[in-house]
């Protein structure tokens, strides 16, 4: 999508720093701290904040929790966009980062009974539900997330790679390195027994010698990859083997969102 994106015209930078102040800038979905808004609108500049709203509703809840006096953990990736983003809504330092379960035993906040959390909206689904779980067997009183903060698409992909894998000898999950749901969609289906699993751009990356001695091939894509890139590698399997196409559904999604708001 960001190459077809480059090929319409559309430049991509790590800051707005880099961009010309009459010039209209949107920011991605994983979000960005507050002050990246704050700038843009002291630069007089025309921008389009395109946050997913799940990751606005993670955004609001960090938010009501400082408010509240309530001492925050960010269940997340150091480094990754979305965590950066939801880490600068609010002061340096209002906001603890956890990755591991480990750092869950870690963690020693000033009020164990004035805590709460959110979570990165792609993380995989069963490694949250274990930090959570060793987090809340520490501070039985922590404040959850009203509705889950995981992304109902990571959601649907991960229960649908399990089922995948259960009948797949390998799976092709495809999206980028740097794209945390299918990053994890690859770790899910490992973790589900199939044999092998393997995380590609495109078409162009599928080695057919993974197909030696297979018969049967799951392939699923990371939430924000587009459909023909899906369609790309059934073409290369069907250009080059007998192929037999079965869809394997384990959710429907019929969520809609408004388009984001002018300044």
């Amino acid at each position: 999508m960001v190459e077809r994106l480059k090929a319409l015209g559309a430049i991509f930078v790590e800051d707005l720093e880099a961009c010309p102040a009459d010039r209209p800038v949107v920011f991605s979905a994983h979000g960005v701290p507050k002050s990246v808004p704050q700038e843009a609108r002291s630069r007089n500049m025309f921008y389009l904040d395109a946050t997913c709203p799940l990751v606005s509703k993670v955004h609001v809840e960090a938010g009501r929790h400082f408010e509240a006096g309530r001492e925050i953990v960010l269940i997340g990736h150091a480094g990754h966009p979305e965590v950066v983003g939801t880490m600068g809504q609010l002061p340096q330092g209002a906001v603890t980062l956890v990755e591991t379960i480990d750092d869950a035993r870690r963690f020693t906040p000033k009020n164990p009974g004035n805590v709460a959390f959110v979570t990165q909206t792609t993380l995989s689904v069963d490694d949250t539900a274990e930090i959570v779980s060793a987090l809340r067997e520490r501070f039985p009183a922590i404040i959850a997330p009203l509705k889950e903060d995981i992304c109902y698409a990571t959601t649907n992909r991960q229960e649908a790679v399990k089922a995948l894998a259960r009948t797949s000898d390998l799976v092709v999950v495809i999206g980028s390195a740097n794209s945390s749901n299918s990053v994890r969609l690859v770790e899910v289906a490992q973790r589900a027994g199939v044999k092998a699993a393997y995380l590609i751009d495109d078409a162009s990356h599928l080695d057919l010698a993974w197909m030696d001695g297979a018969t049967t091939v799951g392939v699923t894509a990371g939430a924000s990859a587009p459909e023909v890139l899906v369609r790309g590698v059934i073409d290369k399997l069907n250009s080059n083997f007998e192929v037999t196409v079965r869809e394997v559904e384990t959710a429907r999604e019929t969520v809609s969102f408004k388009l984001p708001r002018m300044p």
